[in-house]
């Protein structure tokens, strides 16, 4: 059974800082063995969008963002694990592991 992670990466610009993030989660999570998708959101608006079945059969769900994301309700009775976007950037691999940690 293959494992699964969603994030939503989102800043008021949603330029560099939001393409980092999402960059850095997916390839953490791609070398921990997750089949991943990232949302970004940002002055373009949200690309790669997470469907309801994506949010549905995911293992982890991660927000990394500097603003409050469009459309939150999808995510209402889900364990959200929010993050800055400095710490996806930099620690995505570490902060991955520590939520596997926590949902043993």
């Amino acid at each position: 059974m293959s494992k699964k992670l969603v994030a939503l990466c989102a800043c008021p610009m949603g330029l560099a800082h939001t393409f980092m993030a999402a960059q850095s989660l997916e390839k953490a999570a791609k070398e921990l063995g997750y089949e991943v998708k990232v949302e970004t959101q940002g002055a373009d608006g949200i690309q790669n969008e997470l469907t309801l079945k994506d949010i549905k059969e995911a293992d982890i769900i991660i927000h990394a963002v500097a603003v409050t994301p469009l459309d939150p309700d999808r995510f209402e009775g889900y364990d959200v694990h929010e993050i800055t976007l400095q710490q996806a950037i930099k620690n995505a691999k570490s902060i991955i592991q520590e939520i596997e940690e926590s949902i043993k």
